[in-house]
């Protein structure tokens, strides 16, 4: 039985095809259209699918839509209705957008199924998931636990912004939630807007700034803003925020109550910007832990899987694992909005067909996330020789040294290998790397080749039988969805005295500075030899050279943009960047040999994100 998940309309739409409860493939549209967190109907990302597949969509049995748009309809509706007349202006805008297109989704979802297969009845084969189901399905049914509690938290499904299920065999049944307008997310989107970062996409830019600051408000937050539960239910005083109604985030009482205007985009970042983002972060920790406590105390789950937007907060994920609230934790890498389609497949093959779930063998079934198109030898050069590069082939013991070789020496590295990664990290398919050990490296990525803010930091990816060797951290991280921190061994002394903020940006702090955070922490990938082969065996020589089994790993894209999603796209990014080798699948390309009337200008080319 095959089934098509499917979600648009709001952000980060995608595609995912499964087969027999088995995912063939996934895929998010802004890396087919180039357009950051595209939101219309992901006509490439399914065709994209279908072609992995090797089907046609007539071929399909059943397409799933993530989340019930009549039910959001009705949200909107009553909060509007119970805060009348406020909010008036925000309901003329919202109306029309509405009552032209997302009220009328299924008919919308229709006409484009029928533009692939216009022959077939497809009123007969969509069906709708909710938003949260989706989210609890794209997490515990990959997962490797025949039985887990499924915490998911984001900004709002439907009504739903926190939920609790319990997932058993092919069963997913929703237990508990908090309803809007009372969010997690949302708390933290407001702390965002009021940073002055982009609602929807700045959130990880808060994560990255908490640890230059220090929490000092968040004892004002816990006082004014939300009021905590022990076991982590909580209510947001409206009386703060204007999301319900209103065009902003929050509203003139949050500015009072922490002494300024929202910060705008172009301002710098002070030291109350850090001291905010610090203590928004340490609140949803609070939240998120005691969430995790109750839910041990009350179901008795040996184990918990985690979705929704929230779940990308990898720091508070890592606190999960320290404190050994369970036994084990699962994460869904495409935690957000896309990964909303392939738990709407997975809603629809186990709970409405009743289609039964593999045994679990101890690995989870994502396959590394490493689910999207790849492109064979001739496809490759077909790309890059149209785009007029300048390239040689090598085998794959060539493209391992020769990129092993360079990254020792400094380089800054382009790598685009196999099938494209589903969700919204880097995980050694669509990757620039670089050397943990170059004190430059961070600041050289963030300024000449990403032309982002310099104290975003950076991921390491390090081989699985070395992570305890290098991290507080003895267990699998595939993901890059668990912080921890770098060995005792491995930190230097920082004599920061006196230093705050963005001072403490370029002091070393390790053996592997550019993958250290200020607070000696790191967001953990571990490698493994079976998920991703040509990246362990990069790692693997890298180590042999320099004694460290840890690379920089970031995403293939400059700010703004999404990340790469074909060689074209890679070779584009190349000569607008100054990295100095870009190596896509069995070609190796180095900027020296390239024709200089290619460069390309990258800095405006994409809005900030």
């Amino acid at each position: 039985m095959r089934v098509l998940g499917l979600s648009a309309l709001y952000h980060d739409s995608a595609a995912a095809l499964i087969e027999d409860g088995r995912i063939i493939a996934a895929a998010q549209e802004e890396r087919f259209t180039r357009k950051k967190h595209d939101a219309r109907l992901p006509r490439h990302a399914i065709a994209s699918c279908l072609e992995i597949g090797g089907v046609a969509l007539k071929d399909v049995d059943l397409v799933a839509f993530y989340e019930k748009p009549f039910v959001k309809f009705e949200r909107l509706l009553e909060t509007y209705a119970a805060l009348a007349p406020a909010g008036f202006t925000s309901f003329r805008q919202a109306m029309p957008v509405w009552i032209k297109e997302k009220l009328f989704q299924k008919d919308l979802l229709l006409k484009e199924l029928k533009s692939f297969a216009p022959d077939e009845n497809w009123g007969e084969r969509l069906m709708f998931s909710e938003h949260h189901l989706s989210h609890a399905a794209s997490a515990f049914f990959p997962s490797p636990f025949e039985e887990s509690a499924v915490l998911t938290m984001d900004g709002v499904g439907e009504w739903t912004t926190t939920s609790l299920a319990m997932g058993r065999g092919n069963t997913l049944d929703i237990q508990r939630e908090i309803h809007f307008p009372h969010s997690l997310g949302l708390l933290y989107s407001a702390f965002t807007y009021y940073t002055g970062f982009k609602v929807n996409s700045g959130e990880y830019k808060v994560m990255g700034l908490a640890p230059y600051g220090e929490p000092r408000f968040a004892q004002t937050i816990l006082d004014h803003l939300i009021d905590l539960k022990p076991d982590g239910s909580f209510r947001l005083d409206q009386g703060y925020f204007d999301y319900c109604t209103g065009l902003t985030m929050t509203n003139r009482r949050f500015d009072a109550l922490f002494g300024a205007p929202p910060r705008k985009a172009e301002e710098p970042l002070t030291q109350v910007h850090m001291d905010l983002a610090a203590s928004v972060q340490a609140v949803t920790e609070e939240v998120v832990l005691r969430l995790a406590r109750s839910i041990r105390a009350e179901t008795g789950a040996r184990n918990l899987c985690l979705a929704g937007g929230v779940a990308l907060n990898c720091v508070a994920n890592g606190k999960i694992v320290r404190e050994g609230i369970f036994d084990d934790i699962w994460i869904q890498p495409a935690a957000g909005d896309a990964g909303g389609a392939l738990g709407a497949a997975l809603v629809a093959y186990h709970l409405h067909a009743k289609g039964p779930r593999a045994p679990r063998t101890g690995s989870d079934d994502m396959k590394g996330a490493l689910l999207g198109p790849a492109f064979d030898d001739a496809e490759i050069e077909l790309q890059l020789a149209g785009a007029g590069a300048r390239f040689e082939r090598a085998g794959n013991d060539q493209v391992i040294e020769e990129t092993a070789a360079a990254l020792a020496e400094g380089a800054a590295v382009g790598w685009f290998q196999g099938r494209m990664e589903f969700g919204p990290r880097a995980l050694g398919a669509r990757s620039i790397l670089g050397n943990p050990a170059n004190p430059e490296m961070q600041r050289t990525l963030n300024l000449k080749v990403k032309y982002r803010e310099s104290f975003r930091p950076f991921a390491p990816a390090v081989l699985r039988e070395d992570v305890s060797e290098w991290f507080e951290l003895d267990r699998d991280s595939p993901y890059m969805l668990l912080v921890a921190g770098v060995r005792a061994d491995k930190r230097q002394a920082v004599d920061d005295a006196g230093k705050f903020g963005l001072d403490k940006l370029n002091m070393t702090r390790s053996r592997i500075p550019a993958v250290t955070h200020v607070d000696f922490s790191a967001r953990v990938q571990t490698v493994t030899a079976d998920v991703n082969p040509r990246f362990h065996a990069l790692l693997t020589r890298f180590k042999a050279l320099t004694g460290i089994p840890v690379l920089v790993n970031t995403s293939f894209n400059v700010r703004g943009e999404p990340i790469v999603g074909t060689p074209a796209d890679a070779f584009r990014c190349f000569m607008a960047t100054e990295l100095d080798l870009l190596v896509v699948g069995n070609f190796i390309l180095r900027k020296a040999n390239q024709d200089p009337a290619l460069k390309l200008d990258y800095t405006a080319a994409f809005a900030p994100d």
